[in-house]
């Protein structure tokens, strides 16, 4: 079976940053990683929930809310997932810093967190998601944030 092109991605070279892990055409997509793999510290499911509710609102309100595909958790817990059409790297860098700094600023309830507009919206958790949002933001706040996945 072809292995899919993530597992092909040499994870122990991976450290905090964002990077752009495939090109498909026009659809680029991110590794938002906020933590090294196989360091044995991963994201718990609250806090990727919480980051993911957040993130989403906030991009998909952006002004790139046109070209955004998706953005998720990473099964492994090391991150998020963003999918951009038509993406230019440094926008989407300077765009994400600026969704993290007002998660940060945000003081209200968690957007989606119903019943009726998640599954799961008891597992939802505003003051984890930014301890999260804040040392990501500290990393891409960085020179050498931005990488190409090898």
């Amino acid at each position: 079976m072809e292995r899919i092109t993530s597992f092909n991605v040499d994870h122990d070279k991976l450290e905090p940053g964002i990077y752009v892990s495939r090109i498909d055409g026009d659809i680029t997509t991110y590794d938002l990683r906020t933590r090294k793999p196989n360091n044995g510290e991963y994201m718990d499911t609250t806090t990727a929930h919480t980051v993911e509710h957040m993130f989403a609102t906030f991009i998909r309100n952006s002004e790139i809310k046109d070209d955004v595909i998706y953005f998720g958790p990473m099964g492994c817990r090391t991150g998020f997932y963003l999918l951009i059409r038509n993406a230019d790297n440094e926008r989407v860098l300077a765009i994400t810093r600026r969704i993290l700094a007002d998660i940060l600023a945000y003081d209200g309830p968690v957007f989606g967190a119903s019943q009726k507009e998640c599954g799961n919206y008891r597992d939802l958790d505003l003051t984890k998601c930014k301890a999260e949002c804040a040392a990501y933001l500290k990393v891409l706040e960085a020179p050498q944030s931005f990488r190409y996945a090898e």
